[in-house]
């Protein structure tokens, strides 16, 4: 009598997962997990020693004010990401306060705790205890081998990797519904997470496990998402997180930008995983010609990286994530980390112990520097956030509106003032863009019916104060007529601070 064909594909995910561990002994999952969450709390130190890090952390924190004072996503306070992330910077608000990020530092060493933890039962499951722990531990390490504004920060990337993690490590165990559900949530945290999508389906192809196994997963992926669009409205919801980003994803006339920032974000990470990439590419070689690395003292082995296809398109399929848009933003790059240590520990696993042990301690030296580098930091762009906000402050009242033409929308934050636009950067009105500079910016690149819903919300919400902290770039007052206009009837220029310029209302 036949095996149901569930029992056959979990046969062959056993046989499977058997050769590749050779009967490697259990790992002790409560010290490994003691000594990863110690490794994420110490790495994560500098994030606690500023406020915010990036504008994307001011972003989400004045949202989360919004949402608090009765706005409503998508309509009365816009972003062009998911909602997962601002609900939960809500919800940390509800509970703790919104005069602190602490709360969300917190989530964001919860979040990688989990995905080092899911990546080393992957490594586990593979190659064994040995390869868990240095799974586990290289995950850490990664995900701050950025630049510090990229890695410390509470943002979109670090709270969407574990939903990626945990994507592939519910494949692996023939959990298809509940892998379609984690991609889901790795979707409605950002965009580009749904990349993980592609080598849960290699995995259930590798399996052999049939069409029922890739329906649990389209089901598991559409339900949240279409849930989520049916919530907020399924054309607003899509023109939010897909349609509305025609002009923001093109980098049309933006020269070598984009490409030297790729470099930079790359170079980085390749620094950080250096040790690794060393043994990734030495395996590969010995892949390539039949042998192996170490024949005398792992004879009969098998060759380093055999049955990790799944993991190098997970691999590959992050790196084209972070390529979305051309923007090339440094946390984009975070995309690659758990894929980078599951092949790192795949190629350490080929190694003596003593080798190794040297190729993680070099890992652990370099993540050494990122983290001296996150307590070391310039603070020029967040010294000048503060100063703006203590003018903000002094100007208005705590009830005024205001309104600041820039990109950091941090400022509403610390100064706790409400804006009084739903648009919190002059990106959505002009489609300037740090990743991309100057190339494509003017009012005519604006979102489609951004200006109208802008003026609108002007006559509604009047600002008290306006402030151009465009600082000589492209998007600047003097280079945008209708505001300008606007500020000639209603507003006089009333300071000047670091090149940021104040207006303050006079008439009606």
């Amino acid at each position: 009598m036949p095996l149901p064909r569930t029992v056959r594909a979990e046969r062959r995910t056993v046989q499977r997962v058997g050769r590749r561990t050779e009967a490697a002994p259990a790992t002790n999952w409560t010290r490994l997990i003691t000594v990863v969450a110690a490794l994420t709390v110490l790495t994560r130190l500098p994030s606690f020693v500023r406020t915010p890090w990036n504008p994307d952390e001011g972003f989400l924190a004045t949202q989360a004010r919004q949402l608090a004072n009765g706005g409503v996503l998508y309509e009365t306070v816009v972003d062009r990401k998911p909602p997962l992330v601002p609900w939960l910077y809500r919800a940390a608000f509800a509970v703790f306060g919104d005069d602190s990020l602490w709360p969300v530092r917190v989530a964001a060493i919860l979040a990688v705790l989990v995905g080092a933890v899911l990546a080393a039962s992957m490594a586990a499951r593979r190659w064994g205890e040995r390869a868990a722990w240095v799974a586990g531990i290289c995950y850490v390490f990664l995900a701050v081998g950025l630049d510090p504004e990229d890695t410390q920060a509470a943002t979109f990337e670090v709270f969407m990797l574990p939903w990626t993690v945990a994507a592939m490590w519910c494949a692996e165990r023939s959990r298809w519904f509940v892998a379609g559900l984690a991609v889901a949530g790795a979707v409605l945290t950002k965009q580009t997470g749904g990349a993980v999508l592609l080598p849960v389906c290699v995995v259930l192809w590798q399996l052999r496990a049939g069409w029922t196994a890739l329906l649990g997963v389209g089901i598991g992926t559409a339900l949240p998402i279409l849930g989520t669009a049916l919530a907020f409205g399924p054309g607003r919801f899509l023109y939010w997180i897909a349609t509305g980003s025609g002009a923001y994803l093109s980098a049309d006339g933006s020269g070598l930008k984009p490409l030297l920032r790729a470099l930079g974000g790359l170079g980085l990470l390749t620094l950080a995983a250096l040790p690794l990439v060393v043994a990734l590419v030495r395996a590969v070689r010995q892949r390539r010609t039949g042998g192996h690395p170490y024949p005398a003292i792992c004879p009969g082995r098998r060759a380093p990286l055999d049955g990790t296809a799944d993991v190098w398109l997970w691999l590959a399929a992050s790196l084209a994530a972070a390529t979305v848009g051309l923007q090339f933003f440094g946390h984009y790059f975070l995309q690659l980390v758990p894929p980078l240590a599951l092949l790192g520990a795949a190629a350490l696993h080929e190694l003596t112990a003593r080798a190794a042990t040297a190729a993680l301690a070099g890992t652990a030296v370099l993540a050494c520097g990122y983290v001296g580098w996150g307590f070391t930091a310039g603070r020029d762009e967040l010294d000048h956030a503060h100063r703006l906000a203590d003018t903000v402050r002094s100007y208005t009242d705590r009830e005024d509106r205001v309104l600041l033409w820039g990109m950091h929308p941090e400022g509403y934050w610390l100064s706790r003032r409400a804006p009084a636009s739903r648009y919190l950067t002059a990106g959505f009105l002009t489609n300037f863009s740090g990743g991309r500079g100057e190339a494509r910016v003017g009012e005519r690149y604006a979102m489609e019916g951004a200006w109208t819903h802008f003026e609108r919300d002007l006559r509604r919400r009047k600002p008290e104060l306006v402030v151009d902290d465009s600082r000589g770039k492209e998007y600047g007052v003097r280079r945008t007529p209708t505001l300008r206009r606007h500020l000639g009837r209603h507003y006089e220029k009333v300071a000047t601070i670091d090149g940021s310029e104040f207006y303050l209302r006079t008439g009606p």
